[in-house]
């Protein structure tokens, strides 16, 4: 387990500053309360076997008598480095960037299935959309009663999701939480 080079801290920031915006500060500014230290420390983010891992301080102190080979995960895995180079977030960030989120999405109680079954939000299942979304921003997804199902990429402006049918695609599906279910023999 390692810290983020300069690129891949780069990488990893760019991504989640797609869905959160300026709460990014939130994120890496977050004080921690786990362990014994009555001191507060903060959380990192660090790299391990192409993972990176938001880890509080505490945690990553007490984990540095594990053996690399021996560590397996630490903290919550919010994405993965593909062989490419790309950074991608996984649906573990759920919760993180859900807290965080700048441009959200709300769907009917109808259509959070078919969300769920990894299809694209359609515009006849959209309950609600915040103002300013613009085409390809991050978009957090949410039910009505505000439990966090995923997050995608707005495919168009909120402006434009107003005039178009009912078919048409306001959010491209990128992870959801029926992804446990589905590739369950994968994890």
């Amino acid at each position: 387990m390692r810290p983020l080079d300069e690129s891949e801290t780069t990488a990893v920031f760019d991504k989640i500053f797609k869905f959160t915006g300026n709460n990014l500060k939130n994120i890496i500014e977050n004080p921690s309360h786990e362990g014994p230290d009555p001191n507060p420390g903060g959380y990192c983010f660090r790299l391990h076997r192409n993972k990176v891992y938001y880890v509080s301080d505490s945690l990553l102190k007490r984990a540095t008598n594990v053996g690399r080979d021996k560590l397996v995960s630490l903290g919550t895995c919010i994405g993965k480095f593909t062989h490419g180079g790309n950074f991608h977030l996984t649906i573990q960030s759920l919760n993180l960037l859900a807290a965080n989120a700048k441009h959200k999405v709300w769907l009917k109680p109808t259509s959070e299935m078919s969300f769920l079954y990894g299809n694209h939000v359609l515009k006849g299942g959209l309950g609600r959309i915040t103002d300013s979304i613009k085409a390809n921003d991050g978009v957090v997804v949410f039910s009505m009663s505000d439990v966090p199902l995923g997050f995608g990429t707005a495919a168009k402006s909120t402006q434009d999701c107003r005039k178009m049918d009912p078919n048409g695609i306001v959010v491209y599906h990128q992870a959801d939480i029926g992804e446990f279910l589905r590739m369950e023999d994968e994890l």
